[in-house]
């Protein structure tokens, strides 16, 4: 099978859900370093302009979020499975992980502010647009607040002695909740105090630690861009389901745009190959690249014909 290549970049919370899932599926795989701030050439090369991390590449095929990463890579290597608890459980605890980052992505930027370069400030100010960088100081109480009541929702789940979120088996809700109490580890000082007052996180954090990052080979963007070359002609077979009517009224073959509706707001032109309830997939041409298949979740994107 083509080689996974993840393009991030070590300081991401994002990109650490998908090393953690990885490791707990004991897979290899390579890792191409990217910017922590735009540009990034070779990887928009990929992307058509895409500005979240992580991104995966298979050959010719990319994968753009973290949860069509996991699907895609738990479709492939399905033990030990990610979501045995259901898909829909699963992606609760997503959606609470991405409630739950917000307040600590502002605490991370608040409390480090004299360490972080100009470009890295004015870039997040641009990107987190839900957050006002303006009223830091006033608003770290707060944001303090929301990010230890969801540490304290962490906390009960884990109350009764269980291993992981749903029993016994680590599953995507438990790779999602980790990342923000790595985040608070490495970005969030003050954190250490008020994480030491929920007992039960510590041991889960531990387990959770443990498993790694699965075996990581290291290489470069150009050695990405010509592996994706060379896909040209095995490109666009990883699919979850096949095209049904879109709400969008877009048609295969219809030139279209997708981006995010939340935050990161950059569109994305291509040509639309298939869209489901799961998945949505365009088809791009990039100069010395070529043919490039682009995969987006269903959820939290919007996609819209072009003139």
């Amino acid at each position: 099978m083509t080689d996974f290549i993840l393009h991030h970049h070590d300081p991401s919370p994002y990109g650490e859900k998908i090393r953690k899932l990885f490791g707990v599926k004991g897979m290899a795989w390579k890792s191409v370093q990217v910017s922590m701030v735009m540009p990034r050439p070779d990887m928009t090369a990929l992307t058509g302009g895409y500005r979240r991390i992580p991104v995966m590449q298979i050959g010719g095929d990319v994968f753009c979020d973290t949860l069509i990463i996991a699907r895609i890579i738990d479709m492939l290597h399905p033990s030990p499975s990610v979501f045995q608890s259901g898909l829909m459980a699963n992606l609760a605890i997503q959606q609470w992980s991405d409630m739950m980052f917000r307040p600590g992505a502002a605490l991370s930027l608040y409390e480090n502010a004299e360490y972080l370069p100009d470009d890295v400030v004015t870039d997040r100010a641009a990107y987190f647009t839900f957050l006002d960088f303006e009223n830091f100081a006033e608003d770290a109480p707060h944001f303090r607040s929301q990010f230890i009541t969801f540490a304290s929702q962490l906390n009960h789940q884990l109350a009764d002695g269980r291993a992981f979120l749903f029993g016994d088996n680590a599953e995507w809700g438990d790779i999602n909740a980790y990342m923000n109490i790595w985040m608070a580890g490495g970005n969030i000082p003050s954190s250490e105090d008020f994480l030491a007052k929920f007992p039960h996180i510590s041991g889960w954090y531990d387990r959770m630690d443990k498993f790694g990052c699965g075996e990581r080979t290291d290489i470069g963007s150009s050695d990405a861009l010509e592996i994706a070359v060379k896909a040209q002609n095995n490109a666009g077979g990883f699919r979850l389901g096949t095209h049904k009517e879109d709400m969008s009224g877009c048609q295969p073959g219809d030139p279209v745009t997708i981006q995010p509706d939340d935050y990161g707001i950059v569109p994305v032109a291509g040509f639309l190959e298939m869209a489901n309830d799961e998945e949505i997939i365009i088809r791009r041409t990039q100069i010395d690249v070529g043919e490039i298949y682009l995969h987006f979740p269903r959820k939290g994107f919007r996609i819209e014909k072009s003139a």
